[in-house]
């Protein structure tokens, strides 16, 4: 009997693996994707998402069905990160100021983020007003609608990104200003304006990610998203630094290998589990998964 209840919670933990794997790719993909075109580490990253996620239940508790407060959580996502880079990052830049620094810069304006949203919204969870829809059984795994919606959700905006990259002039210039921003714009890229178009579709990805944590969660507050970023970071550098297939290679794995964990020992050290993944894989290959050899 118990064999057979540990194998049903096993099984139960790689469904909710994937659903975890779902809103971490959304995010990840945005954040090496901002990294790649950019070469801003923006640690402001999930503050963006957790500023987003309660733009979205602002106008849910005003009223507003929650798959259209997603809506409004994708534009503030990408305002708030072209805000970010017009009147933070590039100054900096401009005054050449080392990648290091950057960081530091991204990590302030997480701080500010974070308890600039939590002196307005109040140190307290929240949580959006929805159904979680009945529960649809898989064979063995059981998930409920929105966790369906959320991965079919996932999928869509994978192949989007995988169209927008591979068969689109924006995608082209995209890849040649990561390659060499100075060679692109020698052969007439117009890098600004593609840099300032990352910002706002990787931003758009932040926001979205925002709010399907938000949803999975189902419930959040201010700081949610801290230990959230610790695991995008897991999954940009197991996937391999700016590579978009990358992320969602390491998206599949952190999020499959946090939530299997969590079945097989205490669930509040499922998260260490990722980072045990990423030590263990950059031992053997320190560019990850999908990096380019060196």
């Amino acid at each position: 009997m118990s064999v057979l209840v540990t194998s049903s919670v096993f099984v139960t933990s790689i469904g909710f693996g994937v659903v975890a794997a779902a809103v971490l790719a959304l995010a990840a993909v945005g954040f090496t994707l901002q990294f790649a075109v950019t070469n801003v580490l923006n640690l402001a990253y999930g503050g963006v998402m957790i500023v987003s996620a309660y733009a979205a239940y602002a106008l849910n508790h005003a009223g507003v069905e929650i798959w259209i407060a997603v809506i409004a959580s994708i534009i503030v996502g990408a305002f708030m990160s072209l805000f970010l880079n017009t009147v933070v990052y590039t100054p900096f830049q401009r005054r050449g100021t080392s990648s290091i620094a950057m960081v530091i810069v991204s990590l302030g304006m997480t701080l500010i983020l974070v308890f600039g949203t939590q002196a307005i919204a109040g140190p307290t969870n929240v949580s959006y007003a929805m159904s979680q829809g009945a529960t649809v059984r898989l064979g063995s795994i059981e998930l409920t609608v929105v966790q369906l919606v959320l991965i079919a959700l996932s999928l869509v905006v994978m192949a989007l990104v995988h169209a927008l990259i591979r068969y689109t002039r924006l995608g082209k210039a995209m890849r040649a200003t990561a390659a060499n921003r100075s060679l692109a714009r020698n052969c007439g890229i117009r890098t600004d304006r593609v840099v300032t178009t990352t910002w706002l579709i990787t931003g758009a990805l932040c926001g979205l990610a925002g709010a399907t944590f938000a949803i999975n969660s189902g419930t959040f507050g201010a700081t949610s998203t801290d230990v959230f970023l610790v695991l995008i970071l897991a999954a940009v550098f197991l996937g391999g630094p700016g590579q978009p297939y990358g992320a969602m290679l390491g998206a599949l794995v952190i999020g499959l290998a946090t939530e299997v964990s969590a079945s097989v020992i205490v669930s509040s050290y499922k998260d260490v589990i990722a980072f045990v993944i990423l030590l263990a894989m950059l031992a053997v290959r320190p560019n990850g998964l999908l990096g380019a050899s060196v």
